[in-house]
């Protein structure tokens, strides 16, 4: 049989059954060829994404590194929590109405706040609370749900902290304490912390603040009782407006003191913690396993265990504070 023949045959065979038909029978193949779809992450700052986004690049540039390029086959969908934890259940509740395909909360309150708006997006966090009594996953080794991190604990370098404020400002025997009422873990969170000042030979002044106007009230009251620092511990609502906190301190000459790199950006002489490049660079690890098909349930969470120490000389200098060399040479970074 001709060519023509079998052309003929064919588009009969395509009249009697119909051209939709065929189309339904084609369609399935033809998906198949369609380019994949491309991966979008859902950032979730603290702060104003300006503001965070230069301490986050670690993890961005740990996703590339890993092969995920933004603009490339990788979409990132940044939300900015302002600073506000009024916003909290507003951005949780937009990212996850995008549907990305992963989420990434960058502290344990962004991450409740996504957890309470979906049980099925992944969810990947790091957290400075313990993570299974913020009820963020079930246990470290099996997380049980649809979230996974790194697990950053913020008591472990008080009593360091403590030591390190000594040596910096041997002079100070009274140290101001601003704790977030609203912060996972925040009662025993306090009692390890003025435990740890008493082992490093320091009255600490414990201060705790519902909404963050009162945070100005604390430091002016602090001043007028004689003290010259304060310790800034682990807060949502504060992380996220550390450059006001930072300013409202210059205002009452007072040196702040906290656990994260970010606070030293911000303005504190001392920050000595978990290093938080390090966490975000195994958030990224996680995430990359999440995208390749892993489930965060069966992904352990991991505990970062690698601290810094982070001095700001230029803040330190603004307060007439000089530190001793020992003291800057051990440094991981010092901003002058």
């Amino acid at each position: 049989m001709g060519g023509m023949s079998k052309r003929r045959i064919l588009l009969g065979a395509i009249g009697a059954v119909g051209w939709s038909a065929l189309g339904a029978l084609v369609a399935p193949r033809l998906g198949f060829a369609q380019a994949a779809k491309t991966p979008t992450v859902a950032v979730l700052f603290a702060g104003d994404s300006d503001d965070d986004e230069p301490s986050m690049r670690p993890f961005f540039e740990e996703m590339a590194r890993l092969g995920w390029v933004e603009g490339r086959n990788v979409i990132y969908d940044r939300h900015s929590g302002k600073g506000t934890r009024e916003y909290l259940g507003t951005m949780a509740s937009l990212a996850a109405g995008r549907e990305p395909d992963l989420i990434y909360a960058t502290t344990a309150s962004l991450a409740a706040a996504v957890l309470k708006e979906t049980t099925s997006l992944p969810v990947v966090f790091a957290a400075t609370a313990d993570p299974v009594a913020a009820g963020l996953v079930a246990s470290f080794a099996k997380p049980g749900g649809n979230a996974t991190g790194v697990f950053q604990v913020a008591g472990d370098a008080a009593a360091k902290r403590f030591e390190l404020v000594r040596e910096a400002l041997p002079a100070v025997k009274r140290l101001g304490a601003v704790f977030d009422r609203g912060a996972p873990e925040m009662k025993s969170r306090r009692a390890a912390h003025e435990k740890a000042a008493r082992a490093a030979g320091l009255e600490l002044v414990s201060a705790e603040f519902t909404n963050f106007e009162a945070v100005a009230k604390i430091l002016a009251t602090f001043k007028r009782d004689g003290l010259v620092a304060t310790e800034i511990t682990p807060s949502f609502a504060l992380i996220g407006r550390r450059f006001e906190v930072a300013n409202l301190a210059a205002l009452n000459a007072m040196a702040l003191v906290a656990h994260r790199v970010e606070w030293a950006e911000a303005g504190a002489v001392l920050t000595y913690g978990v290093d938080v490049g390090e966490s975000h660079r195994r958030a990224a690890g996680i995430a990359q396993r999440i995208l390749k098909g892993a489930p965060p349930a069966a992904i352990a969470v991991e505990r970062s265990n690698r601290f810094e120490l982070v001095i700001n000389r230029r803040a330190a200098l603004g307060l007439a504070i000089s530190f001793p060399k020992a003291l800057l040479e051990r440094a991981d970074r010092v901003i002058n």
